[in-house]
């Protein structure tokens, strides 16, 4: 599966908003629908190299889009033929179906799909799932290559639902923008590759999908601590935080300290007792602190999260250390990164509701900090609104300790000082880039057991 990087995602309402504002700037609303039919007819060209295809229109504008991909494709010689649920319902899907010159056949009789399957019956906007009858017609079709217009139909587009399409589509091409069910869980897996259609639509979203990975090279005259020092607590599992300590060596931080554990997985990270705690909280080097990685819900963590937050650093907290530090967070909000997995937000966060963004986004607002709601299906937010999805990631990253090296990562890039939302965003991304690199087999130790792969 693939997904543009850095694409815009916009809800329902925001698409009409920018549809609406793009008309107000004098593209009308049926220039848009002939850039969208293009764009739709275009990519099921490619697809079909050459063999018949079978386009599925709704009622409303997303059939419009199907019956202008239809006229486009049959002026380039395809095989084209098109399937109707109903009669066109708006004034554009109405122009668009007469412009198309070839038969219509009723869905529940094209009795002789095509090896390409247009979905262009629905796309955005649906508020129920489709009923039985609809979907049992949509069976019908597959074991064919399906491309979906905007969205395969029975998806509801902003994640709050997590309906699934009857029709699964392999390629989905989003007009003008993603939509939250592009990059969420269920949905996203029902997507196929996303691709993004440019049709003239300018979206300021502050949704946006994960930019390319990047090595941050550093400066011709740095020197290790230019480049950031990170301070790991390490608490009863001291594996996990030694994890973390050298996922920020590997990140890129330039010198990093594992308190509470007298053994580091590498010889660079300096480790040291609690004996310096208060000490190393107080040196003006320390870039970031990470907290949380194998340290359980006790009252030392509860110190120590207490001393952390007092030190006025930047901080990493993760596992139960986001918990730990909820009060003073909620009071007092600093430059943090919190990267619950879907359980320990599920426990912190329990009274948020919607989709996977919106109780990101929420939690963010609640705590002033940024906050990695973990998963396949990634979302970061930060507190005024800006959002970045990181589907799809690695299926290997499901595996015991990669949370941890996460957060070392987290701190790595939060060290190097700058806006914690972009740390975050660079950390996830390198992360995802590492595991890909890796592939089958990968356990946790492989992320930051050498640095050959270039993330």
């Amino acid at each position: 599966m693939l997904i543009p990087a850095d694409a815009p995602i916009l809800t329902s309402a925001a698409m009409r908003e920018a549809e609406a504002a793009c008309a107000a700037q004098g593209t009308s609303l049926s220039e848009l629908m002939e850039r969208a039919g293009a764009a739709v007819a275009d990519t099921a060209w490619r697809m079909a190299a050459g063999a018949p295809v079978l386009i599925l229109c709704g009622p409303g504008n997303n059939g419009g889009d199907g019956y202008v991909a239809a006229r486009i494709l049959a002026a380039r010689g395809a095989a084209v033929r098109v399937a109707a649920l109903a009669e066109p319902a708006t004034d554009l899907a109405t122009a668009a179906r007469a412009g198309w010159q070839g038969a219509v056949e009723p869905i529940t009789e094209a009795l002789a799909p095509a090896p390409v399957i247009v979905d262009a019956l629905f796309g955005v906007g649906l508020s129920r799932p489709l009923d039985d009858g609809m979907a049992a017609t949509l069976r019908r079709f597959s074991g064919r290559r399906v491309l979906a217009v905007d969205m395969p139909s029975g998806v509801e587009s902003d994640g709050n639902a997590g309906w699934m399409p009857p029709l699964p589509a392999d390629v989905t091409l989003a007009l003008g923008a993603l939509k939250p069910a592009h990059v969420l869980l269920p949905t996203a897996a029902a997507c196929g590759s996303v691709l993004l259609a440019p049709i003239g639509i300018a979206a300021q979203a502050t949704m946006r999908t994960l930019p390319s990975p990047t090595v941050a090279t550093p400066a011709a005259a740095a020197h290790k601590f230019d480049r950031g020092m990170v301070l790991v607590f390490a608490g009863p599992m001291p594996g996990a935080a030694g994890l973390a300590a050298a996922a920020a060596l590997r990140a890129g931080a330039g010198y990093v300290v594992l308190e509470g554990s007298e053994r580091a997985p590498l010889s660079a990270i300096i480790t040291e007792s609690d004996a310096r705690f208060g000490e190393r909280l107080s040196d003006p080097r320390v870039g970031a602190v990470v907290i949380g990685p194998g340290f359980p819900a006790s009252d030392e963590l509860l110190f120590d999260v207490e001393a952390a937050l007092d030190s006025g650093k930047p901080l990493v907290l993760d596992a139960a250390a986001i918990a730990a530090a909820l009060p003073r967070l909620c009071e007092t909000p600093c430059r943090a990164i919190l990267t619950p997995h879907e359980g320990e937000f599920a426990r912190t966060f329990p009274e948020l509701y919607g989709s996977k963004i919106d109780r990101a986004k929420a939690a963010a607002v609640r705590t002033g900090a940024v906050v990695v709601y973990k998963g396949a299906d990634t979302v970061i937010a930060a507190p005024n609104g800006r959002v970045a999805a990181g589907w799809p990631g690695s299926p290997w990253l499901a595996t015991a300790g990669t949370g941890d090296v996460l957060a070392g990562a987290c701190g790595a890039m939060l060290a190097r000082g700058g806006d914690p939302f972009d740390a975050a965003v660079a950390a996830v991304g390198w992360h995802i880039a590492r595991a890909k690199a890796i592939g089958p087999g990968l356990v946790a130790d492989d992320l930051v057991a050498d640095d050959r792969m270039k993330a």
